[in-house]
Formats: structure tokens, C-alpha cells, sequence
């Protein structure tokens, strides 16, 4: 079956796009080595298998697929089989069009119409720019719906947990989890400086600064991002863990004050940005 797939080409790396498959990365190389969880674009079947994909219009959970915003209640149709909460948004499984692309740059819409996975119209546009040294994405959203609406950004790139793979990433606060596995409480948290193998998380972390730096036995990667939350996924029985740049908490949206937790109110017609840096080296 033919596929969408885009390629862009950069001195060692090559980035492969999946627009059709909810505007993911299919796969990341420095030469034969993966940067990220990788897969050919033309074999990749699911967002959820590939390499990132962006979260639009909110990262992480909505707590029981429902939301009060300005009056109304809003509930969601379910998003990922028969889990009780709605994830990473709706933009991951839709496919996105493309509007451009050449050798090393690449820019996708996708064009939301109100519907039972999210009541509000929007536009997202995803721009990749590789560059011998690294990639970057940006995303913006504009509302289109005739009244504000909530919006969040991010993006849920995967990476393989090579020999000798270690995180630092200086933050300060983690949200942990109730039991249905929702943010609840806040805590000081003063970093994050481990070998992967050694970590076993699943939280939100708020206070970002500087770079994530991500390192193993064959690469030295720098995540940088305009977003001041990062999720760190690091599940101890999956081959890969994940680092997340986010422009809330996770769940925000059932917070009492979501804006005090990063949720943007996007006015009609007004757009919100954001960007992800990725810089590669040989270890």
C-alpha cells in the first residue's frame, strides 16, 4: 500500500514523517544509529509505534474524558480502547496534509472540525527543519470556534534505552499521581541526574530549565524546548522511555486554576506556538 511518508536528508541524520498517520515521526538516524524509537516511514502502521508525534490540543490525560469549561460540560468520546480518561489529544490520530517540503524542510496542517473527541475547531501547523547538527519542530495552533477554548501543546518523542543511557534534567517540582493515575499532589523536586535503568517514572515536572541532556553509549542528544513542563515516562518492562516537552500539567483541565497549571484560554482566531530543539552528536 502506497504511504505518505516525507524524507528529509541533513549531513548524517535523516528524519522520515508520517503526515497521514497523525503528522508523527516515523523514525530519526544518525547514519545507521536510531536517534529516537525508530521505524521506516513506508512499515510505520500507528502514531502510538512511532518515533514522536505532537500532542494537540492537550498533553497527557483529561481525567474521565469530561471537562467544565465556561459553563459548559463537555464530555469525550474514548481515545485509547477502553481506558476511563482521554489521551495526548486528538491531532495523533488524525491525518495532517502537507503544505511543503524539500530537502531538509517540511511543514503539515491539520484542520480540526468540533467533534466528540474535542468540541472546539482549530488549526495546527507542524514545521520540521533538519540541519546537520540537529532537528527542530515548532507547532501552532490557531482556534477557530467561535467562543475560547483550552489549549495545550506538546510533543511525545520516544528513545531507546541504549547501554549506559543517562538523563539530567534540572527541574523544580514533580506531580505524582492519584490512583487512577492522575496529577494531584505537587512536590519539590531538584532534578533529575540517573542512569535510565535506574529510574522508574511516570510524572509531570514543572520549573524546567536548560537542556534536557540525554546520553548513551553512541549519541549525546540536547532537548531544548519553549515549554516549561516536561513528562518523563520511564517504564521499566517497555523498550523505550520517553522525555516530553508540555505547555501544562497534566490534567490541568479539571484543575481549579488550569491557567495557573500552564492551559492556555486561546481567544477566536488567536494562535499559540511552540517549539521542540533536538541537537545530535556522536557520543
Amino acid at each position: 500500500m502506497k504511504t505518505s511518508t516525507v524524507e528529509l536528508h541533513a549531513g548524517s541524520l535523516r528524519l522520515a514523517l508520517r503526515p497521514d498517520l497523525g503528522g508523527a515521526i516515523a523514525g530519526l538516524w544518525h547514519g545507521a544509529t536510531p536517534v529516537l524509537r525508530c521505524t521506516e516511514g513506508a512499515d510505520l502502521t500507528a502514531a502510538s509505534l512511532s518515533a514522536c508525534y505532537p500532542l494537540v490540543p492537550y498533553s497527557n490525560r483529561v481525567g474521565h474524558r469530561r471537562f467544565h469549561w465556561q459553563g459548559q460540560e463537555h464530555q469525550l468520546a474514548a481515545n485509547f480502547e477502553d481506558y476511563p480518561h482521554t489521551l495526548h489529544g486528538v491531532a495523533r490520530l488524525r491525518a495532517w496534509t502537507v503544505l511543503s517540503s524539500s530537502a531538509t524542510q517540511a511543514e503539515m496542517v491539520y484542520r480540526h472540525t468540533a467533534d466528540a473527541d474535542w468540541p472546539f475547531a482549530f488549526d495546527v501547523h507542524q514545521r520540521f527543519g533538519l540541519t546537520p547538527q540537529g532537528l527542530r519542530v515548532g507547532l501552532a495552533i490557531t482556534n477557530r470556534a467561535e467562543q475560547p477554548q483550552p489549549v495545550g501543546l506538546g510533543w511525545h518523542p520516544y528513545f531507546e534505552p541504549r547501554q549506559q543511557a543517562r538523563l539530567h534534567l534540572d527541574v523544580t517540582e514533580r506531580w505524582d499521581g492519584d490512583a487512577e493515575g492522575l496529577a494531584k499532589t505537587v512536590v519539590p523536586q531538584a532534578g533529575i541526574h540517573d542512569a535510565v535503568a535506574d529510574l522508574d517514572l511516570d510524572n509531570c515536572y514543572g520549573g524546567w530549565q536548560g537542556p534536557a541532556l540525554i546520553s548513551d553509549a553512541q549519541l549525546a542528544l540536547r532537548l531544548t524546548s519553549s515549554l516549561p513542563y516536561v513528562v518523563v515516562y520511564t517504564p521499566t518492562t517497555k523498550p523505550f522511555y520517553c522525555v516530553e516537552p508540555v505547555s501544562h500539567v497534566s490534567n490541568a483541565i479539571q484543575m481549579a486554576d488550569p491557567a495557573a497549571h500552564g492551559l492556555r484560554t486561546l481567544a477566536p482566531g488567536a494562535t499559540f506556538d511552540a517549539w521542540m530543539q533536538l541537537d545530535i552528536a556522536p557520543a
